[in-house]
């Protein structure tokens, strides 16, 4: 059998591709991304990227009723925009294998909080399966379709930062063809009208209740038997550090999260003399067992907060002490990239002083220093509406300083509802759209206002004046954001009109355009006034009383030409 060293998010790619999946809609986040991206490289998958997760899910869901086996890939947050179907799909079931990967990020590597989805599953009466490492992985995405079959449920798959970016190998398989399940109208099932909803929470508890019992004879739910001083009950990447430092100890690996396997850890629970459930992020294990009347300890030694690692354990455990600083592992905070065209747009607005309701995305650096100009960052799409409600509450003088900032993909994602809403509500607020054509942060996606598909296959691109025009905004300007003289003066202007305004800050991603120019030198003429330091360029430094631009970073953009004084920043030519 052929075998490869794949990611995590490869794996489940490969697994969709060995079940047979035909459609797979997902919307791009960190840590999921890359399983959409690899999925798109089959062409016998149907893949798209939507405009949002909760698009997504009901594409997902319209094609698992027309008979398809069919993937939806988000990360966690994604997850709270997917809600709505979520809970109700759960009522219909599925007809075609209906599979929701979810990535949680514990440790918030790239994310604003640390949802453990795992109750999502709980809630929404949805069994959720946990693999440890990328043959699991791809395995536990083939036993989901035929779970999601035999149940007549959507199915959960819960990845983590470590195993959806971590390699292992992976055995390749063929893939099986299952075909398209024939389409039967059946509006008791699939129409949830509350008469008809209320049967079909009976068909859910009743699911529920069978999944319980039969979980306990799933083989992806085992233990370890090493002897009977300490047991171990977890799941995911936490298996392999207890592997890793805890050899002796019995284990409980828990395959299938929800529903918990009970009455196999209760059985497991008596051949230790100690049970220790281990689990990053909240008890959600260790509850379950505790109201099962399981003893254990678990979140009584280890935090909520933070993902748990082999140093974790043995300090815990063993008292050792883990010493980052020993590893010779700099602190490298994250910054703009040198050339980036939101740099200018933020330097401008902390010129101005201006109260800065930010969004996800790569401009959220802007609340970094030497920048610091984001007042407030809460989730998707939410820049436009916290805007408003800043304005609502402090009134129209208060929004003459202030100004929503969102990006061109998070503008289509979520934030033309809250511009809906502003103009509606006859709001008086400023919103930047920073428009780099691209869904930057998580590694350069297309989106609907780009012109391109997922496959990268030409599409009408919206365009985002036209569409803010259509809205309703009166008062809309377009700029260069490296254009500082002329972006301010557009501000001051827009900031000054009545009703909503809306600014374009419009300027490739200098990643994606990949149109370099030669370097910049600091020459003779530096007075060291540290202007060009504002802008938060990595590629310029002062060290020990000497200014510099690292030739390896500068990718020529002449913003800080713009800001010196003294014409101490040249080159020769470009």
């Amino acid at each position: 059998m052929e075998k490869k060293l794949l990611l995590g998010n490869e794996a489940v790619a490969l697994g969709a591709y060995e079940a047979d999946v035909k459609v797979v809609s997902s919307y791009p986040g960190t840590p999921s991304t890359e399983i959409t991206e690899n999925i798109a490289k089959y062409n016998e998958i149907y893949a798209e990227w939507a405009p949002n997760e909760k698009v997504a899910l009901e594409v997902g869901v319209g094609a698992s009723i027309g008979g398809a086996r069919t993937m939806v890939c988000m990360k966690h947050v994604g997850l709270n925009v997917a809600a709505d179907p979520l809970f109700t799909v759960s009522y219909t079931g599925v007809n075609g294998g209906l599979v929701i990967v979810v990535a949680d990020d514990p440790g918030m590597h790239s994310s604003q909080n640390e949802q453990d989805s795992r109750f999502y599953a709980r809630s929404a009466h949805i069994p959720m399966l946990e693999p440890s490492d990328s043959e699991e992985t791809k395995e536990f995405t083939k036993l989901a379709y035929e779970i999601s079959e035999e149940y007549d449920t959507p199915v959960l798959l819960r990845m983590t930062t470590r195993v959806a970016h971590s390699q292992s190998i992976v055995n390749i398989g063929e893939r099986k063809e299952v075909g398209i399940k024939e389409y039967k109208k059946d509006i008791p099932k699939y129409v949830m009208i509350p008469g008809l909803a209320k049967k079909r929470h009976v068909v859910v508890e009743e699911r529920e209740n069978r999944l319980k019992a039969d979980c306990n004879s799933f083989d992806i739910n085992k233990e370890e038997i090493n002897g009977d001083e300490l047991g171990i009950v977890c799941s995911g990447v936490v298996y392999q550090y207890v592997k890793e430092v805890l050899p002796n100890a019995s284990i409980f690996k828990i395959g299938m999260v929800y529903p918990l396997p009970i009455q196999k850890i209760k059985e497991f629970s008596k051949k230790v003399k100690r049970l220790i459930v281990i689990e990053e992020l909240e008890p959600f294990f260790e509850n379950q067992l505790k109201a099962n009347g399981i003893e254990c300890e678990g979140k009584n030694l280890f935090s909520i907060q933070g993902e748990i690692t082999a140093g974790v354990i043995e300090k815990v455990l063993f008292g050792k002490e883990i010493n980052v600083a020993e590893s010779g592992i700099p602190n490298r905070p994250p910054v703009m990239c040198a050339g980036c065209p939101h740099r200018g747009a933020y330097y401008v607005f902390k010129k101005m002083g201006l109260t800065v309701t930010g969004d996800i995305g790569c401009y959220s650096l802007g609340a970094v220093a030497p920048l610091n100009s984001v007042d407030a960052v809460i989730c998707m799409g939410a820049s436009v509406g916290m805007a408003h409600g800043f304005e609502k509450a402090r009134g129209v003088d208060a929004s003459k300083k202030t100004v929503a900032v969102i990006g061109d993909s998070t503008f289509i994602h979520s934030g033309v509802t809250g511009l809906i809403n502003a103009v509606y509500n006859k709001s008086n607020i400023t919103l930047c759209i920073l428009d780099n054509s691209t869904t930057g942060m998580t590694g350069h996606q297309d989106h609907p206002a780009t012109g391109k598909t997922l496959k990268g296959e030409e599409t009408y691109a919206i365009d985002i004046v036209k569409l803010v025009e259509e809205i309703g905004v009166k008062n809309i300007a377009v700029v260069d954001p490296h254009d500082l003289d002329k972006a301010e003066k557009i501000l001051k202007k827009e900031l000054e009109n009545e009703g909503v305004s809306v600014v374009i800050f419009k300027r490739p991603c200098v990643l994606k355009v990949k149109a370099f120019y030669k370097p910049f030198n600091i020459n003779e003429n530096c007075k060291k006034c540290k202007a060009c330091l504002k802008l938060g360029c990595p590629a310029i430094t002062f060290n020990e009383g000497v200014m510099s631009i690292n030739s390896s970073l500068c990718v020529g953009c002449e913003l800080c030409t713009k800001v010196c004084k003294f014409d101490a920043i040249t080159r020769e030519d470009k």
